[in-house]
């Protein structure tokens, strides 16, 4: 009861729709990848911008990387200012990720922002019990109040990323067509294994996504797609998200490129995979 009327008080602070109340039972996915650059967080923002606009979910961004790219992403969009920090919700000085979610101007999606003090936040986690599943009790009420929770985790393998996993029921594993990502994937898709064994049984591969593909190579574009193929099968997703400068300046700009460029490449290729995501998370 003290956390619903800690979220009223908040709402009257901020200005955008408010989220439904009920009894909902989010899909949590990780989009986590070793490797930076390979558009993990723009795939976040886009693919929660797709789901809300054409899917009609109501979808939560958490951005675990202290970057703080989804911010700057969504500057445009975003409404109004948290009353604390997700830093500070996961070291239980506030109940659960709920509390602190910001509206935007899209019906439908909502995010936590990172902070920078979630590079100490890692460090601090490891000293306590249970430091796994510190996430993962603290998305419990934010659960039931969205349809997908998207986390946007830091390029590492390290506590944040684990609590990610943890908590997550699939995790999309984006990579650009290198050499370099395709050991990246190998290596997460390890750590995920180990997790499931350990920690997360229920935890399964919602796809990997190529990104950044560049189609005037196609000769690695071939070599790395039939490798991942082979190892991944049909983990590996049908979209692809070929490079468009829309998508750029979209970013610069602030905003979703669905919004930004709603005709452009990269729009095109962010819808299509909302269409496959929700299809893989609601088997529709």
């Amino acid at each position: 009861m003290a956390m619903m009327h800690a979220f009223e008080d908040f709402r009257r602070l901020v200005a955008g729709p408010r989220i439904d109340v009920g009894n909902r039972d989010a899909r949590v996915v990780a989009i986590a990848a070793r490797k930076g650059g390979v558009g993990k967080t723009t795939t976040t923002v886009n693919l929660g911008a797709g789901l809300a606009l054409f899917h009609k979910r109501k979808v939560l961004l958490l951005d675990m990387d202290a970057q703080g790219h989804v911010d700057m992403c969504l500057r445009v969009e975003g409404r109004g200012r948290a009353p604390d920090t997700l830093s500070r919700v996961l070291l239980g000085k506030r109940r659960d990720v709920f509390e602190i979610v910001q509206p935007t101007t899209i019906d439908g999606l909502w995010y936590v922002a990172s902070d920078p003090g979630l590079n100490q936040t890692e460090g601090e986690m490891a000293s306590r019990i249970g430091k796994e599943l510190l996430l993962r009790q603290a998305i419990k009420a934010a659960r039931s109040h969205f349809d997908v929770v998207l986390c946007d985790c830091p390029p590492n393998l390290g506590s944040l990323t684990v609590n990610a996993l943890v908590a997550a029921d699939a995790v999309l594993v984006p990579t650009d067509l290198s050499t370099l990502s395709l050991d990246g994937v190998d290596a997460l898709l390890d750590t995920v294994d180990t997790v499931r064994e350990t920690l997360n049984p229920g935890l399964g591969v919602l796809g990997v996504l190529r990104t950044r593909v560049d189609k005037r190579n196609q000769t690695m574009n071939t070599a790395i797609t039939e490798a991942l193929t082979s190892r991944y099968g049909p983990w590996v997703l049908d979209t692809e998200i070929g490079v468009s400068t829309a998508i750029a300046k979209a970013q610069h700009a602030g905003r979703p490129v669905l919004l930004d460029d709603a005709d452009s490449r990269g729009s095109d290729g962010y819808r299509t995979l909302a269409a496959e995501v929700d299809r893989r998370l609601f088997g529709r």
